[in-house]
């Protein structure tokens, strides 16, 4: 599986930005999907995901409210909408898959066998 995010940039405070992030390759219905976010000196944490073919989807604190995680399976593509965006916020955002993780894992970075080169989020304040 190969991933590709794409879409972020540079907004100001208060902005929106909308993550893309399209599979390729032996992909399916089966997969989690976890969008992560990581800035200067800090450990990658995870921002919003879903978990298998489930239609729940899974936010940090952080970001409840703001963010909008969705998906196309027939663009094979996952979206991360981000609003009222905060200069806390500034990261580079990765997206992330797996086959065979837990629900209990779907938070872990370590868990996930596929990841997309990232996107860097700037916002000012």
């Amino acid at each position: 599986v190969q991933l590709q995010a794409s879409g972020g940039g540079m907004v100001q405070a208060g902005g929106s930005l909308r993550l893309s992030c399209v599979a390729s390759g032996r992909t399916g219905n089966g997969y989690t999907v976890g969008w992560f976010r990581q800035a200067p000196g800090k450990e990658r944490e995870y921002v919003a995901g879903f978990f298998r073919s489930h239609d729940r989807t899974y936010y940090a604190d952080s970001v409840k409210g703001r963010f909008t995680i969705s998906r196309d399976r027939a663009k094979n593509t996952v979206y991360l909408q981000m609003n009222s965006l905060k200069p806390e916020d500034t990261a580079i955002y990765y997206c992330a898959a797996d086959e065979s993780l837990i629900l209990s894992s779907r938070t872990t970075p370590d868990a996930y066998d596929y990841w997309g080169l990232g996107t860097l989020v700037t916002v000012s304040s």
